[in-house]
C-alpha cells in the first residue's frame, strides 16, 4: 500500500515541477500574436520590441526584464509595412515615465524611415527602471508604443509565482495524500485487494 501512495505522491511532485519551471512556461521564443508581451499595437499597425546583450548571451533575446546591465542593442521591428515609410524613432528615458522631471533621456533615435522595417539602437543601461518609448513624426499615432525595462532587478511578482504557487501546489498535493492515506475506504480497497 504505502509504495503505490510513494508512487502516487512521487508523480505528483515530478509533474509539479515540471510545469512549475518558468523557463519552460514563459520563454519568449514560444509567445506569438496577442500572447507576446513584446508586440504592441497602435490601432491597426504593430510593433515589435527586442533588447539583446550579445556580451553575456549570444541569442537570448529580452523584452522587459534585462538581467544584466551593460551595453544593450534595442530592436524594433516595424511589422506593419506602412510603418516602413514613415519617420519612425525612439527614445530611451531612466525612470518609469510617471513623472517626466525626474526622468533623463539615456538615448534619443531621431525619426527616419526605415525600409527594412528594422529601427535599431545601441544604449549602456545600468540598474534601474527605463521607459523605451516608439513614437512617429505623424500626429495619427497618438497612442505611442511604450516599454517599461527592468535593468538587473528582482520582479517580486514573478518570484511568488514561480516560488510560492508551486510550494502551495505540494503542500496540497501532500494534503491530500494525507487524507488519502487516513481514508477508511482506501484501507478498506486496500484490505480487499489482499484477501
Amino acid at each position: 500500500m504505502m509504495k503505490y501512495v510513494t508512487g502516487i505522491g512521487a508523480t505528483g511532485f515530478m509533474l509539479l515541477v515540471i510545469l512549475s519551471n518558468p523557463g519552460v512556461a514563459a520563454a519568449h521564443g514560444t509567445a506569438s500574436g496577442e500572447d507576446d508581451p513584446c508586440l504592441r499595437r497602435v490601432g491597426e499597425k504593430v510593433v515589435h520590441f527586442n533588447a539583446y546583450q550579445p556580451q553575456y548571451q549570444l541569442k537570448d533575446q529580452y523584452c522587459t526584464d534585462i538581467p544584466k546591465e551593460g551595453e544593450t542593442f534595442l530592436v524594433v521591428d516595424l511589422v506593419d509595412p506602412a510603418l516602413r515609410n514613415e519617420p519612425i524613432g525612439m527614445r530611451i528615458m531612466k525612470g518609469n515615465g510617471s513623472t517626466e522631471a525626474d526622468d533623463q533621456i539615456v538615448a534619443d533615435i531621431r525619426p527616419s524611415t526605415h525600409p527594412d522595417g528594422i529601427l535599431r539602437g545601441e544604449v549602456r543601461l545600468d540598474e534601474g527602471l527605463y521607459t523605451v518609448t516608439i513614437a512617429s513624426e505623424k500626429q495619427n499615432l497618438m497612442k505611442r508604443p511604450q516599454y517599461l525595462l527592468r535593468v538587473h532587478m528582482t520582479d517580486y511578482q514573478k518570484l511568488v509565482r514561480t516560488v510560492a504557487l508551486p510550494l502551495l501546489g505540494m503542500l496540497l498535493i501532500a494534503w491530500f495524500g494525507y487524507k488519502l492515506i487516513g481514508s477508511k475506504w482506501l484501507w478498506s480497497r486496500w484490505a480487499g485487494l489482499r484477501s
